[in-house]
């Protein structure tokens, strides 16, 4: 073999080694990084409602703020994401039937998984996205658990994920974060009630429910954690907005409904099955809102 030629191998093997070195760090700091303890501000008790406003009010906010989405109209959880055999993401069951990882969650629990993005283990919620709805009134927060507590019990069982390495690894490296790294860096009080109006100022409560997607700010990207396939999530501010493309605000509903653009193609990955609940008051406001960014 020349000598040149057997540098060259060399050096590629070598190369091949340290970046297997490196990736399999990463996936240990990965794993690392799941198990790690947080301590969360103490919360005051707080009282589930069981008034039929509360309820009623809870049952909306499930069924359009993305709870439906990943854990079924029933709260027995169910998949997702899923890319082939190396990524399955099937949300938990949060009804009060067998296997429930919410049957026993105590107001303070909620508290810290829907405030602070950590479950009562201490453990940060990987997927779970918990920015969506930190800065929810307290009103709102107590009537969604209200609602999931009445939820006709079904069997399921705990969070299903089977990820990749490399994912691990980018979590464990910081290039995916978890809801408690996101809300951490961008501390803010619980929001103060403001009357449900076509409004900017509600306009802006109900974006919140855009954030895991779409980014703090809105403005679009990589959704960190989706599959190879799923494109970037829109700008929905910035020069770069589609907003633009919904002049009006029944022109915005008719997407959120169908799933579909103006020219009529298909909207990916968007959470419709949600967002198609939104009452028109939240949907007015929300286009409102994003209009003016």
């Amino acid at each position: 073999m020349r000598p040149w030629i057997r540098r060259l191998t060399l050096g590629a093997l070598a190369t091949a080694a340290l970046l297997a070195t490196a990736g399999a760090g990463a996936v240990w700091m990965g794993h690392r990084k799941m198990d790690r303890q947080i301590s969360t501000p103490s919360s005051a008790p707080w009282a589930v409602p069981s008034s039929a406003e509360a309820l009623a009010r809870g049952a909306y906010l499930y069924a359009s703020r993305g709870c439906a989405d990943c854990h079924g109209k029933d709260g027995g959880g169910k998949v997702f994401i899923q890319d082939g055999d190396s990524l399955l993401v099937k949300a938990p069951n949060i009804s009060p039937g067998t296997g429930s990882v919410a049957a026993r969650y105590t107001p303070q629990d909620w508290t810290r998984l829907l405030r602070h993005g950590v479950k009562p283990n201490g453990r940060p919620a990987f997927i779970m996205p918990s920015e969506d709805y930190a800065r929810w009134t307290q009103e709102d927060l107590a009537a969604l658990v209200a609602h999931v507590r009445q939820l006709p019990p079904v069997a399921g069982e705990g969070l299903v994920a089977k990820l990749p390495p490399p994912m691990v690894g980018a979590y464990g490296v910081g290039l995916i974060q978890d809801a408690a790294e996101k809300i951490a860096a961008r501390p803010a009080p619980p929001s103060q009630p403001v009357p449900a109006s076509v409004s900017v100022e509600h306009g802006a409560y109900v974006a919140q429910m855009c954030a895991g997607c779409h980014g703090p700010e809105l403005k679009g990207g990589r959704i960190p954690g989706g599959p190879p396939d799923w494109p970037a999530a829109a700008a929905l501010s910035g020069p770069q907005s589609v907003i633009s493309r919904y002049p009006d605000a029944a022109s915005f509903q008719q997407m959120l409904k169908s799933g579909r653009r103006p020219d009529g193609s298909a909207i990916q990955v968007m959470p419709f099955e949600s967002l198609r609940e939104l009452n028109d008051v939240d949907a007015q406001a929300l286009h409102l809102y994003l209009k003016q960014l």
